[in-house]
């Protein structure tokens, strides 16, 4: 693993939208083989910061780098799996023609048995598969989405709220999948409302407030910072 060459670099980003401010002077990197939290409340910028770093919108200031290249370089790209907020395939598509579709972007052949197998561990019953995705509830969907984002292999992952939908179980499970993609050396940044999550499986956290990053570094440095008894209750008092 190259710790010189960089997963993401972000340095000083700033973006408006009909002249309003949404993030000010944002800056961090993350370095190979690290499992990264963004979090903020609703609105502050950070479904719009994933959206610069992916080069779907652009900054009005400051610039992203994917592996020591811009990001508005489209093959820098081919390195990342992203999972949208709201993921919502086509409903006429099955299962498993998603999946296929998604790791034919990818330039990766269609593992059928490999797909079941990621399914089951994210508690996805195999056999839905088969089953056309508007039959799916909204849980399912998730979870297909995660399983098309962990099964293209890429060593970079931007998964924008991906417990959304999910039940404890889908959860703890998710974790653990989190979790071994980092012992493989990939390196996840995701975002989350659910803080008890990241305060368990994140090396560190980003906290957005006020349209700037307020905190960078780990979860228990933030707590000693603003003594609580939770992550949760640490951030109320930060954002107060």
């Amino acid at each position: 693993m190259n710790m010189d060459i960089k997963p993401l670099e972000i340095q000083q980003i700033t973006k408006n939208y009909d002249h309003n401010l949404v993030l000010d002077n944002v800056s961090l990197s993350l370095v190979p083989g690290e499992l990264f939290g963004l979090i903020g409340l609703n609105g502050v910028g950070k479904t719009t910061l994933i959206k610069i770093i992916l080069d779907l919108t652009r900054p009005d200031s400051g610039h992203v780098n994917l592996f020591n290249e811009s990001s508005t370089i489209a093959k820098t790209r081919r390195n990342i799996s992203y999972l949208p907020e709201k993921f919502q395939p086509s409903r006429y598509l099955r299962g498993k023609e998603y999946l296929a579709l998604a790791c034919s972007y990818f330039g990766k052949g269609f593992d059928y048995e490999r797909a079941k197998h990621e399914a089951t561990l994210l508690d996805l019953n195999p056999d839905t598969l088969e089953n056309k995705v508007g039959s799916y509830s909204k849980g399912m969907g998730q979870k297909l989405g995660l399983v098309g984002a962990f099964l293209v292999d890429a060593p970079f992952l931007i998964l924008d709220e991906p417990m959304s939908g999910l039940d404890p179980r889908a959860r703890i499970m998710l974790k653990e999948k989190l979790l071994a993609c980092k012992a493989q050396g990939k390196t996840i940044f995701f975002s989350s409302h659910i803080l008890s999550d990241i305060d368990e499986i994140c090396d560190r956290i980003g906290i957005i407030s006020d349209q700037k990053l307020i905190f960078l570094g780990t979860p228990q440095e933030f707590k000693l910072t603003h003594p609580a008894e939770s992550l949760e209750k640490s951030f109320l008092r930060a954002i107060a």
